[in-house]
């Protein structure tokens, strides 16, 4: 496929990074000022290359946010052997952003880090089939040839199934899905995992052989786990709980950090066009068309907001971790075998933050956010 080395590069943040050794990385910043210009060097770990999934971080450095408060920060991405939170845990990065799942594991593997602000409300995650295939709710799954990346972006699909009362172990051929869609477009897979803002849009991107056009929504069945009750928090900005507890001044740095970001969001959120080109800018190799369904589709899982963007619902962190605790994968085994201690999360830092935003009259609920129309084209170019 012409078009698979643009596809290996956009799957890699949804998490074929958590489940792989880490590689060496730069030094992060120290949180403390710094003698050139008064700036505090900060240096955030990205769980992927730069694309629009982390649009807002781009827009607050392109924008001057992060200056604004007094910070100097350095967007450090990542490899396919890079795992964001054992770089933070290391100190070789002030934060990380990276999905809630995958870090309960490091959590109960010993890693003291903290949830700080839940950028991303909604999952991304969905399973989709073509239309001829009449998959249209979990339970349609049963007998069918089901793709699963694995390396920790099983747990929805898992979860949804076994809800519907599927045997996950003899109800449904399981099919290891390349980090790409060749296998679903090959047939080899009825249902494969797909991002809203990635895989997706892949196949929109593709030719239908049968009609010499671009695939569209309507040849599609889409099962969002949003809607089946099985979604799971995903992208969040995790801050190093020791350094948390002992250092004052990498708290107030949070508290700075986490404001600039959500800046950051708000003007994706009001500029999806210019956002996207920002990061085109810093360097993604993503097609212009896909980035900016990227960005719009990102958009969708940030606003609305429903407690103001960054805070940590409690319904939505108590399904994650009974989901992780009760969920078994085709291996037998749970994310988690314990609660989480109540060090994993905090709205501390993020309702500092947006205290001081709406005090400056920042829009951080986004109630009259509406969704750009996004026309893809063949590779997304």
């Amino acid at each position: 496929m012409k078009h698979s080395t643009q596809r290996l590069l956009a799957v890699g943040a949804f998490g074929v990074a958590a489940a792989l050794a880490l590689a060496g990385c730069s030094s992060g910043g120290s949180a403390e000022p710094s003698e050139s210009g008064g700036l505090t060097p900060v240096t955030l770990q990205l769980q992927w290359l730069s694309q629009a999934q982390f649009a807002g971080y781009y827009a607050a450095l392109a924008e001057g946010y992060y200056k604004d408060e007094g910070l100097d920060v350095t967007i450090q991405e990542a490899g396919t052997d890079t795992v964001p939170i054992d770089v933070l845990a290391a100190g070789d990065a002030d934060f990380a952003i990276s999905w809630v799942p995958k870090v309960l594991g490091s959590i109960e593997q010993g890693t003291n880090v903290t949830d700080i602000a839940q950028i991303f409300e909604r999952s991304a995650t969905t399973q989709i089939s073509f239309k001829d295939a009449g998959i249209t709710t979990p339970e349609d799954l049963k007998g069918k040839k089901v793709g699963s990346w694995g390396y920790g972006n099983e747990w929805e699909l898992f979860a949804g199934m076994q809800k519907a009362g599927i045997d996950t172990s003899s109800d449904i051929t399981l099919v290891q899905q390349a980090f790409d869609m060749n296998g679903f477009l090959a047939g080899d897979i009825d249902a494969a995992q797909a991002m809203t803002y990635n895989e997706y849009a892949q196949v929109l991107e593709t030719v239908n052989p049968a009609t010499g056009e671009l695939y569209q929504p309507d040849d599609l069945n889409v099962i969002n786990w949003n809607d089946v009750g099985t979604a799971m928090l995903q992208d969040a900005i995790w801050a190093d709980a020791d350094r948390l507890e002992s250092d004052s001044d990498y708290a107030d740095t949070a508290v700075q950090f986490i404001k600039a970001s959500i800046k950051g969001w708000v003007y994706a959120r009001d500029n999806p066009e210019k956002a996207a080109q920002i990061v085109t800018d810093a360097g993604s190799t993503l097609g212009t068309s896909h980035q900016l369904w990227m960005t719009n589709e990102v958009n969708k899982l940030i606003w609305p907001s429903t407690s103001g963007v960054g805070t940590i619902n409690k319904d939505q962190w108590d399904q994650t971790v009974d989901i992780a605790l009760k969920t078994k994968n085709d291996t037998g085994s749970t994310i988690i075998t314990t609660d989480p201690p109540k060090t994993a999360y905090s709205n501390t830092y993020v309702e500092k933050a947006l205290k001081e935003l709406k005090d400056e009259g920042v829009d951080v609920m986004g109630d009259s956010f509406a969704p750009i129309t996004v026309t893809l084209n063949e590779g997304g170019n």
